[in-house]
């Protein structure tokens, strides 16, 4: 059933998608940078900053605790900081639209600020658990109101007298551990967060570019990382390279449509995101990696992706840190894979920007693929796929993009419920696909 307000997008079986493409600047860095460059001094000039609504909501919400931010005619966006410590307080409520991240990472930031702030977000953000921060921010001295709730909306009420914090991070979150982290910038003394399995590190390598003194060791297979605070970050020029997460799409529907041999320059291969990658090559995938280097403290470089023939596996959950967003995709490069392919450890997809294994789970069923999940886990049934089904993406991103590529592979076209949702964090998803070869028909029937 299609709900009202939403523009559903039509995915029809392609073949022979070809061409050289770069997708826009990864979510995760295009944040950070926004988020960094508001409290350094001086001005900081960011290049590839995604132009998501996600992204804009995180500029507008920087741009309200004092930053100064400018977009260039170049394309390039200018922020003039304010120090650390050195956010105002807003004139109204910070929305945060569909970012957790956003909202997450900014309340780490405002939380060692003796400043008060209203939090929200849309439907969607407002249903995700908060509570992965309020615990280790509190302990650091702030209040959050109200205190019984662990969603937004909420007022945060920073810290006068902040204090540091050693914290054990009890799920493996970059989010909590950067929420945490950035927090420990307007403390006295050394914040050091613990974590058993590696999570993506973006947060401190930008830190260490912004002059942060932030360290980190190995003890008995955990990660220390510590900050001290009061360190002043001095503005620095960032170059966001290609997310990952968006070339997972146009990698996927390669791959699974005949004749396909598409490149994408530019991506991001941070080690702590590549676990798709690896995951793809172990299907059997034609997947090439060239001219690698290093650009910004960031591992980059270009991606191949020819239509393969692939296998099941079995993903192991140590993995899953490494592609947290990109299992819905993955599910689907599953379905058109021989034999079962089995992931595990996916508890975190159930507090995602929805229930992303149920979401997942019921897109496959729709389109006549054998699944099932239990709490943490996912099994695809491989062969053709008839397609022909209705998706609903619960206002989720990923699923809307994933069941699209689907459709680009399936026997019989896809319907996705809401194809909107996508500018969250790719709006230039469908011109980019369809420029490959892919078509898409929209609410109105506009290809």
């Amino acid at each position: 059933m299609l709900e009202t307000g939403h523009k559903p997008i039509i995915a029809r079986p392609s073949g022979n998608l070809r061409g050289r493409i770069e997708v826009p600047g990864d979510k995760s860095i295009s944040h950070r940078a926004l988020m960094l460059s508001a409290i350094a001094l001086g001005e900081s000039c960011i290049s590839g900053l995604l132009a998501s609504e996600d992204v804009v909501n995180t500029r507008r919400a920087m741009a309200a605790l004092g930053a100064r931010i400018s977009a260039q005619a170049d394309g390039t966006c200018r922020v003039r900081g304010t120090g650390v410590g050195g956010l105002r307080q807003p004139d109204a409520e910070v929305d945060f639209g569909n970012s957790g991240t956003g909202v997450r990472l900014a309340a780490g930031l405002m939380a060692t600020t003796p400043i008060s702030v209203r939090l929200t977000g849309d439907a969607s953000l407002c249903k995700r658990p908060m509570d992965r921060i309020i615990n280790p921010l509190q302990q650091m001295g702030a209040r959050f109101e109200p205190a019984a709730s662990s969603r937004l909306p909420l007022t945060l009420h920073g810290a006068r007298h902040a204090v540091p914090i050693t914290y054990a991070l009890p799920v493996a979150s970059a989010q909590v551990k950067s929420a945490v982290l950035l927090a420990g910038l307007n403390t006295p003394g050394i914040t050091t967060v613990i974590e058993t399995h590696a999570t993506r590190d973006h947060t401190e390598r930008m830190l260490t570019a912004f002059g942060a003194d932030i360290s980190h060791t190995d003890r008995a297979g955990q990660r220390h990382i510590s900050v001290s605070g009061h360190v002043e970050l001095t503005a620095c020029d960032i170059a966001v390279p290609g997310d990952p997460s968006s070339a997972a799409f146009a990698i996927v529907a390669a791959l699974i449509t005949e004749g396909s041999d598409i490149t994408i320059d530019n991506v991001l291969l941070n080690p702590t995101r590549t676990g798709l990658f690896e995951t793809l090559i172990e299907m059997g995938a034609d997947l090439s990696i060239s001219d690698k280097r290093t650009a910004g403290g960031e591992d980059v470089g270009t991606v191949t992706a020819r239509a393969s023939r692939l296998r099941g596996v079995s993903v192991p959950a140590g993995r899953a840190p490494s592609m947290i967003d990109e299992y819905p995709v993955l599910a689907v490069a599953a379905a058109f894979a021989e034999g079962s392919t089995h992931m595990a450890g996916l508890a975190e997809l159930r507090v995602k920007e929805s229930d992303r294994l149920n979401a997942v789970l019921a897109g496959l069923r729709q389109n006549g693929i054998a699944a099932r999940a239990g709490d943490d886990w996912l099994e695809v049934d491989g062969g053709p796929v008839p397609g022909g089904g209705v998706v609903e993406t619960h206002l989720d991103h990923r699923i809307a993009m994933a069941f699209c590529v689907l459709g680009l592979g399936a026997r019989n076209a896809v319907t996705v419920d809401d194809g909107k949702i996508i500018a969250t964090s790719f709006p230039e998803f469908a011109g980019l696909m369809a420029g490959l070869g892919a078509e898409f028909i929209d609410a109105d029937g506009v290809s």
